[in-house]
């Protein structure tokens, strides 16, 4: 899994936040500090320890830079950037149960336009995923380079 590059100032039109919302009834929205626990164990429990470390250096920005999917107050998935390195999209991930309703493409959009607001033409996703899903939802282009890539000599725990 390769990095790959967005332009931001070239994002394809999206359902709005309102849309979303109203077709679905999930709100995504920028976390606030008091979920910090609540997230991070979450994401830890569901995905990784490593990607509850980035969740919790997301909620350390101001503005937090972590967005939740939530409905009748139960978190269904979450998106972070800014928090491996800076301009950097991710970690992201929707609980298996909800998949397939376009949770992981609005936290994905919702993501990307708050990185374009605080001034970014670009956003990285390291080590992208479902990179066939982020070349069709956001153009996103593959960075050739070896990989890990910024992850080269990273500590795991064991």
């Amino acid at each position: 899994m390769g990095d790959m590059l967005v332009k931001l100032y070239q994002l394809p039109e999206s359902e709005s936040p309102k849309q979303f919302t109203a077709r679905t009834g999930i709100t995504v929205r920028r976390a606030i500090g008091p979920e910090l626990i609540t997230v991070a164990e979450w994401v830890e429990k569901r995905f990784s320890k490593g990607w509850r470390s980035e969740c919790e250096v997301a909620f350390s920005r101001q503005p937090v830079a972590c967005l939740v999917a939530v409905k009748d107050g139960e978190l269904l998935g979450f998106a972070c950037y800014d928090a491996t390195c800076r301009g950097f999209f991710g970690p992201t991930g929707v609980d298996e149960q909800t998949r397939g309703l376009g949770i992981g493409k609005q936290l994905l959009f919702e993501a990307l336009l708050a990185m374009r607001d605080f001034g970014y033409a670009y956003a990285i996703i390291g080590a992208a995923g479902p990179v066939d899903f982020y070349k069709h939802t956001v153009g996103a282009l593959e960075i050739e380079q070896p990989e890990p890539g910024i992850y080269t000599g990273m500590l795991k725990l064991v």
